[in-house]
C-alpha cells in the first residue's frame, strides 16, 4: 500500500498533523532568528503516517501532508476530498492511504477513487478491519480489495498468484484491531522484485493521473459530491438510452443484466489474516406488520417546462441537497440519490438490476425507498400516522424516504410536498428521522439476550420490534419483559420462497439443512397427473395450506414452495404460522427478468414466456418489517442480504 522509501508518495492523514519537513523548516527560521526551538516529542513512522504526538486532529480544517506528496496537482483532489468528509473524522481520529492521483510504476485505468483509504486510527489504536471499512465506507473512501481471509497460514501467502504488470504487492495485517505499539507484530508488506521499474521518478516528470474506473462516480456521490447522473447510469450499466426505451415499455426491465462494473486494485491489495468469519444466516422484522403504503409509487409527471432529463437532473441535485442537510454520507446518502433516479422504476427490477454493482444489501435499500417513498406523497389520517410511520421505518430509514419523497418531479398543482412536509413533521416529533432510531433498543436487547440460540434471539427481537411499532413499548426492560414467553425456543420454523417460477426457489430450498417437510404447489398438482394443470388452483392450495397446518403443528422447520408473488398470496401462508405461532422467514429471490427466462429455458417444465413476463410484471416483493426474518437471495443462489439478525451486523 504505502512505503516509508523516500521519494514515495506517501499515506496521507486526512485529520491534520503538520509534516516533518514543515516542523524541520519551522525550526531552522527559529533558530535563525535566535527564537527558541519548541522540543518535539517522539515522532512515530506506524502504517504509512508520521506524527508529531502533541498535534491532534481538527475537525473541519484542511489535511496537511505527513510527507512530501509531489506537485500541487497531486495534492489538490486529495484536499478536496478532505474538505468533504473532514468534518465527519471523529476529534483524534485520522485516516490513513494512498494518493493514486499521479501514475508511479504502475498506469491504472479502473480506480475507484484516488484515494484509497487502508487503516483508521483512533489515538495510538488501529482500528479492526471490519470496523475501518465500515466507517470509511461511510466517508465515501473506498479499500482496497481482501485477496484472502481466513487464520493466518504462510503457505496460502506464498500461494497466491498475482498479476506483477498490474499489481506491486499486498499487505498483510490482523483483521482485529491492536496498539501502536503492536506495529511491527501486525502488519507486513511484500512488493515484487525490482518493484520501481521506471528510469525517471515520477515527481520529476510531467504528472499522469491514473484512469478512473465507471464505478468512480459511485464513490463521489458517497464522499459528498454533486451527482452526475450521466456517470452513475453509466457506473450502474444504465445508459439514457436503455432508460428511455424500459420506461416507454411499461418499466417492463427489458435490458439486459446489468455488468458488474469493473475496477482495478491499487498498488498493494489486502489481505486480511483473522479467524474465520462465520457467515450469519439470520434475520429478523417484527411479525407481520403492514407496512403503510407499500404499494408501487405513482409516477408524477414533471413541469412541462422541464424535459425529462432536467427534471431528472434538479431532482438528484435537490435530493442531494436534503441528505447533506440531515447528515446521510456514504451508501445512504447513494441510496437517496439512486432511488430518486429510478423513481418511476418497479422495486424487482430496480434490486435485481442493481445488485451486480452495488451489491443486494445497497440494492435492496435502494428499491425499498423506491417502493415506499409515494406513500408519503399521498394523504393519510393523521390519527393513525405515527403509527404508520413507525412501521415503515422497519423498512427504510425515514429521513432519507421523506428526502427523496420531497425531490421526485411531480406537478405543480398537487400537495405531494406539503403531505411530505407534514408527514416530515409527524416523524420528527416521533423522534423516527435518525438513521437508526432502533439502534438502542436492538443494542440493549443483544446484550440482554447474549447466548440464546440465533433463532430465539431473532424471534425475541422480531417481536419486541413489532411492540414497538405499535406503540406498546420503548424501553430494553420492556422488551426482554415482553419477550419472554419465546426464550424457550419451542416454536416452529416456516421458511417461506418468494419469486416467480424459475427464479431458483427450489434449488434454494434444496440447500437448507435440517428441513422436516417440504411442501409444493407444483408437486400436488404432479401428483394430481400434471403440475401444469391450473384448473384446480383452488384445490391444490387448500390441500396444501392443510398440509402446511400439520406440518408445523408437528413442530419443526417447514419449507413452503410458491411463487407468493404479492401480499395476499402470502397472507394465507401467513394466517396458518400465525395459527401455530411460527417463526416465519421469508426468502426473497430477486433475479433479473432476462436471467429468470434464460433459466426458465433450462428447467425440465418451463413456464410459457408469456406467463413468466406476467408473473414478473406482478410481482411485489415484501419489505422488511412483513415477517419474522427475510432473507434476499441472489442471482448465484446465496444469502446476500439479511434484514434484522439481533447477533450480527444487519445489512
Amino acid at each position: 500500500m504505502t512505503s516509508n522509501r523516500r521519494g514515495r508518495d506517501h499515506a496521507r492523514a486526512l485529520s491534520a498533523y503538520p509534516s516533518p519537513a514543515l516542523v524541520a523548516r519551522r525550526d531552522r527560521r527559529r533558530r535563525a532568528r535566535g527564537r527558541p526551538v519548541r522540543a518535539a516529542r517522539a515522532r512515530g513512522r506506524r502504517h504509512g503516517e508520521a506524527r508529531r504526538r502533541e498535534h491532534h486532529p481538527v475537525r473541519g480544517r484542511p489535511a496537511r501532508p505527513v510527507a512530501r506528496l509531489g506537485p500541487p496537482s497531486v495534492r489538490a483532489w486529495v484536499k478536496g476530498l478532505q474538505g468533504r468528509v473532514g468534518g465527519r473524522i471523529p476529534a483524534g481520529w485520522r485516516v490513513c492511504g494512498e494518493n493514486m492521483y499521479a501514475r508511479h510504476s504502475i498506469a491504472y485505468q479502473e480506480l475507484e477513487s484516488w484515494f484509497y483509504g487502508f487503516s483508521v486510527w483512533d489515538g495510538d489504536r488501529c482500528l479492526g478491519w471490519d470496523r475501518t471499512v465500515a466507517f470509511l465506507r461511510g466517508l465515501g473512501v473506498p479499500v482496497p480489495p481482501v485477496l484472502w481471509r481466513g487464520v493466518f497460514d504462510e503457505r496460502v501467502l506464498r500461494g497466491l498468484r498475482l498479476d506483477l504488470e498490474r499489481q506491486e504487492g499486498y499487505v498483510v495485517r490482523a483483521a482485529e484491531g491492536f496498539g501502536r505499539e503492536e506495529f511491527a507484530g501486525r502488519v507486513a508488506k511484500w512488493v515484487r522484485r525490482e518493484h520501481v521499474r521506471t528510469g525517471t521518478h515520477w515527481m520529476h516528470a510531467a504528472v499522469v493521473p491514473n484512469g478512473l474506473g465507471a464505478g468512480a462516480a459511485l464513490w463521489s456521490v458517497r464522499s459528498g459530491t454533486a451527482p452526475d447522473v450521466g456517470g452513475l447510469l453509466s457506473a450502474l450499466d444504465l445508459t439514457p438510452d436503455r432508460e428511455a426505451l424500459a420506461s416507454a415499455r411499461g418499466a417492463s426491465a427489458d435490458a439486459p443484466a446489468s455488468a458488474h462494473v469493473a475496477s482495478s486494485a491499487p498498488a498493494s491489495a489486502h489481505v486480511v489474516s483473522s479467524a474465520p468469519a462465520s457467515a450469519h444466516v439470520a434475520s429478523s422484522a417484527p411479525a407481520f406488520a403492514d407496512v403503510v403504503c407499500s404499494a408501487p409509487a405513482s409516477v408524477h409527471v414533471a413541469s412541462s417546462a422541464l424535459t425529462p432529463a432536467e427534471a431528472q437532473t434538479r431532482a438528484v441535485a435537490e435530493v442531494a441537497g436534503r441528505l447533506d442537510a440531515i447528515g446521510r454520507w456514504g451508501d445512504a446518502r447513494l441510496a437517496g440519490v439512486l432511488a430518486t433516479m429510478l423513481h418511476t422504476r418497479p422495486r424487482p427490477w430496480v434490486a435485481a438490476r442493481l445488485a451486480g454493482s452495488l451489491g443486494m444489501p445497497l440494492a435492496r435499500r435502494v428499491a425499498d425507498l423506491v417502493g415506499l417513498h409515494g406513500g408519503l406523497r399521498r394523504p393519510f389520517p393523521d390519527e393513525e400516522r405515527q403509527t404508520g410511520l413507525r412501521r415503515m421505518a422497519l423498512a427504510a430509514d425515514l429521513g432519507a424516504l421523506h428526502a427523496v419523497a420531497a425531490s421526485v418531479p411531480s406537478d405543480l398543482a398537487d400537495d405531494a410536498r406539503e403531505q411530505v412536509e407534514w408527514s416530515a413533521l409527524h416523524a420528527e416529533e416521533a423522534r423516527l428521522l435518525s438513521q437508526d432510531p432502533l439502534g438502542p433498543l436492538r443494542a440493549g436487547l443483544r446484550e440482554a439476550l447474549t447466548g440464546l440460540d440465533p433463532d430465539v434471539a431473532d424471534r425475541c427481537w422480531a417481536e419486541a420490534r413489532a411492540a414497538w411499532a405499535a406503540g406498546k413499548l420503548t424501553t430494553v426492560e420492556e422488551a426482554v419483559a415482553a419477550t419472554w414467553r419465546w426464550r424457550s425456543g419451542h416454536f416452529p420454523r416456516l421458511v417461506h420462497l418468494i419469486g416467480p417460477s424459475g427464479s431458483g426457489k427450489s434449488t434454494f430450498a434444496a440447500s437448507l439443512p435440517d428441513i422436516d417437510a417440504y411442501i409444493s404447489q407444483d408437486d400436488l398438482r404432479d401428483a394430481r397427473g400434471s403440475r401444469s394443470d391450473q384448473r384446480a388452483n383452488r384445490e391444490v392450495l387448500g390441500e396444501a395450506l392443510d398440509r402446511l397446518d400439520a406440518a408445523l403443528a408437528s413442530g419443526g422447520t417447514v419449507v413452503w414452495d410458491a411463487t407468493s408473488l404479492n401480499p395476499h398470496q402470502r397472507g394465507l401462508v401467513h394466517a396458518v404460522a400465525r395459527r401455530r405461532d411460527a417463526l416465519t422467514t421469508h426468502a426473497v429471490v430477486l433475479v433479473d427478468e432476462d436471467e429468470l427466462h434464460r433459466r426458465n429455458a433450462r428447467r425440465p417444465h418451463p413456464v410459457p414466456p408469456h406467463v413468466l413476463t406476467a408473473q414478473w410484471r406482478r410481482f411485489v416483493p415484501p419489505y422488511p418489517g412483513q415477517a419474522h426474518r427475510t432473507w434476499y437471495v441472489g442471482a448465484r443462489g446465496t444469502i446476500d442480504d439479511v434484514d434484522g439478525a439481533l447477533y450480527g451486523r444487519e445489512a
